[in-house]
């Protein structure tokens, strides 16, 4: 047994190296320096993926200098906050295994470094296990999905039937310029002309001559899209709103160019051998088998400000397979928690005309708690036990 520890710690000694810690911890320092000033012109959702929950994120050189003093070309392959993550971990677990001794005198250093592991674990089931996105109730109604604005797709919707829709759902990674979308479900096929990530609808007068003429069927035909610098999710424009135009054809036969877009309300009508279909652009919707009713929202101010003092959601909560039919109110820092989600008061729509929730389902949320505890105790048990004989030595 002797000779497989020893031949183990051995093994791991090159693993279990300060100096491996030391050059984690600077790579790590680095990475996050540069994923803060990708946000610049890249959304911060889309720095988290692909810098911080990535094994290799490519780092342009450009962010490194502004567009306006130089343009430079040219990307560095680097290892993403995934790969860092666990190379961190790997290094923690090898350095008590061939170092540190199980010895009352260590003890406090073993449970901080046991919660640090806690810490890095609740990370890795954060980002692969955690989900986020707002609900959106106008006042007086009911909602029972979740929007990911995060992300979008394209509904299409055959309301043929008078008692049932059927609705087909393409996901945002099929609607790249060029692509071309065919289902069994639908009897068209649709070419992306131009898909936007992030865009802005212009009015007739508005639409530079470039861009007018390139919808000439349905009911934004009139209207324009232009696209626009991707939010970078730190100033007031945090969200990408996007917009795409599509050529449905019939077999051979070309139906017309569309104008889709989530900042459109209405959807797009196609309609072919006497059956419509309606097409929208949207955020991401995941439908919950509970609804949510707003009764009533309530935005109150400071007396004598235009200040925001509160926000208050009184909902109707109804789910059927729970047994659950009850009002509740949410207001800040006062969330529900329902189906292991939890609804925060987030915004509210023009004008109070409804309110937005933000719904999430984080099976890792205490985790943090409990890791930040563990290392406080741990350092407490060190500080202790190294105070006790400083204490004796100073009485004598």
């Amino acid at each position: 047994m002797s000779l497989v520890n020893s031949s183990l710690k051995k093994l791991l000694k090159p693993i279990a190296s300060l100096k491996l810690t030391v050059v984690i911890f600077a790579l790590s320092i680095f990475l996050i320096f540069a994923g803060t000033l990708a946000q610049v012109n890249t959304g911060i959702w889309t720095v988290v993926d692909q810098y911080f929950r990535s094994l290799v994120v490519t780092i342009e050189l450009q962010i490194f200098v502004p567009k306006d003093i130089a343009k430079v070309p040219g990307a560095i392959w680097f290892p993403g906050g995934l790969t860092l993550g666990v190379a961190m971990l790997v290094n923690l677990i090898a350095a008590h295994t061939v170092r540190f001794k199980l010895k009352w005198k260590r003890s406090g250093m073993i449970i901080t470094h046991l919660g640090v592991i806690l810490l890095l674990a609740g990370e890795f089931v954060t980002g692969f296990a955690a989900e986020e996105g707002n609900m959106t109730i106008p006042e007086g109604q009911t909602v029972n999905f979740v929007e990911d604005i995060r992300t979008s797709e394209l509904s299409i919707v055959d309301a043929s039937d008078l008692n049932n829709d059927l609705v087909t759902v393409i996901p945002r990674r099929f609607l790249d310029t060029g692509e071309t979308i065919t289902n069994s479900l639908f009897p068209f096929t649709i070419n992306v002309i131009e898909w936007l990530p992030n865009s802005q609808i212009l009015g007739p007068m508005q639409t530079p001559p470039e861009r007018k003429g390139l919808a000439d069927t349905g009911a934004a035909s009139e209207l324009a899209a232009i696209p626009l610098p991707r939010a970078n999710g730190v100033d007031g424009a945090n969200v990408d709103v996007p917009s795409a135009y599509v050529t449905i054809h019939d077999g051979n036969t070309k139906i017309g160019t569309y104008l889709l877009s989530v900042h459109l309300d209405r959807p797009q009508a196609v309609t072919i051998d006497d059956r419509t279909y309606w097409l929208n652009l949207r955020f991401k919707r995941t439908y919950k088998p509970y609804s949510l009713h707003l009764v009533d929202f309530k935005h109150d101010l400071f007396t004598g400000t235009q200040m925001a003092r509160n926000y208050s959601s009184q909902v109707q909560l109804v789910d059927t397979a729970r047994n659950v039919d009850r009002e509740v109110l949410i207001y800040m820092n006062h969330p529900l928690r329902h189906a292991g989600e939890t609804f925060y008061q987030a915004s509210f729509l023009q004008g109070d005309a409804g309110t937005v929730l933000q719904v999430v389902k984080n099976p890792g949320w205490i985790i943090p708690y409990v890791s930040c505890s563990v290392v406080t105790l741990g350092m407490l048990i060190h500080f202790g036990i190294r105070l006790v004989p400083t204490l004796k030595r100073s009485v004598r």
